[in-house]
């Protein structure tokens, strides 16, 4: 029996269109995925630039309401921009409506732009490390913060998210707020019992994110909670980060084992050559948000220019371990992938320039997948 498989939704706007149709974009995904059979509709959070799912909490209570049974949830909450109190009154006012529906996932990328901010990292070249392909996964150097162009834009965003003299605390000690506001158990320092209302008692699934072998994994694995590891973000880095997470692991009441989640940028089509044509501006993508542009509005492969050979070594490892092509090769991969980091489910991202193709690539995949009877959109 295959895993649960599930989406993730960049809520990416394409060049011609709007922020306001890739809202409706990301909700009428939504109704696809449920009906199709996918276990968890994730929505990723990214601030100033070209995608639609910044004010993630509240597209999370949309994509909620226009749904029934599909669980919805963040991916992840970026907790640098955001205090322990607003994250959990926010879940909680969503799943007093919605209860029992919601993964509040938290991740630390926003503190990671803080220490880059910080330190000035000048840009680096790649790593020497060739790239392996282990039982049918690819598995290239690690990108490192280094190797980004330019880190300006980025340091600029995150002063813009905090208030003027504000700093954000030690993520470990957030996420343990968070739980404390969950649980009914936060006390200020001076000693002060706060209960958050909605929030407390709120019938939610706590998931950390990560990337690396660092922080996140390890935490996640100590408070013996789930763990989403981001295969499609630092495609480098992933087992190293699997290991981190189940090396860490103590059993908890709610998962007594691991429960992991792996992430993966798909394209599906019916022929090889259709599904490598969509593909193909991916790069250009992927390419604006090393150069420290920000992710662009993801361009017409009809009309795009190539990449150029130094643009392309920017974005190799992401390229290359995207999976394109007909839902029966790009199940096998993904089949490997599961096999090879011993995931209990897999989450899926598919960006397209056309809405219809990336229903389409998602509706393939879970047919050719199993997940239901699924028909054409």
């Amino acid at each position: 029996m295959s895993i649960p498989l599930s989406v993730l939704d960049l809520s990416p706007i394409s060049a011609g269109s709007t922020a306001q149709q890739a809202l409706r974009n990301s909700i009428d995904l939504a109704r696809h995925a449920e009906a199709w059979g996918y276990r968890r509709y994730w929505l990723a959070e990214h601030h100033f630039v070209q995608v639609a799912s910044s004010a993630t909490t509240t597209l999370i209570a949309l994509v909620a309401a226009a749904t029934k049974t599909i669980r919805v949830g963040s991916a992840a909450v970026q907790l640098g921009h955001h205090t322990s109190a607003s994250v959990v009154e926010s879940f909680g006012t969503i799943d007093a409506l919605h209860p029992g529906r919601l993964d509040l996932g938290l991740g630390r990328s926003a503190h990671r732009a803080a220490q880059l901010r910080s330190a000035g990292v000048p840009p680096v070249p790649a790593p020497e490390r060739p790239t392996e392909v282990r039982d049918g996964v690819v598995l290239p150097p690690p990108f490192t913060p280094g190797q980004q162009l330019d880190t300006s834009r980025l340091a600029a965003s995150f002063e813009a998210l905090l208030l003027p003299g504000a700093e954000s605390i030690d993520y470990t000690e957030q996420v343990e707020e968070i739980r404390a506001l969950l649980e009914g158990r936060y006390r200020t320092a001076e000693g002060i019992a706060l209960h958050a209302v909605p929030g407390e008692g709120a019938e939610l699934d706590l998931w950390l994110f990560g990337s690396s072998g660092g922080e996140s994994a390890q935490l996640a694995g100590r408070l013996g909670l789930p763990f989403a590891a981001n295969y499609h973000v630092s495609p480098g880095n992933i087992l190293e980060t699997v290991a981190a997470y189940r090396d860490s692991f103590r059993p908890s009441e709610r998962y007594p084992t691991p429960y992991l989640v792996v992430s993966a940028d798909v394209v599906v089509a019916e022929d090889e050559a259709t599904a490598k044509h969509l593909a193909s501006t991916y790069g250009h993508w992927v390419y604006s948000i090393r150069s420290g542009a920000g992710a662009a509005r993801y361009q017409d492969p009809d009309t795009a220019s190539p990449l150029t050979e130094q643009q392309q070594r920017l974005v190799r490892d992401r390229v290359t371990t995207q999976f394109v092509g007909t839902p029966a090769s790009v199940a096998q991969r993904l089949t490997a992938l599961q096999q090879l980091t011993g995931a209990d489910e897999l989450v899926v991202t598919s960006v397209t320039h056309r809405h219809d193709d990336r229903l389409e690539s998602h509706r393939l995949l879970a047919r050719e997948w199993g997940l239901s009877h699924v028909r054409a959109a």
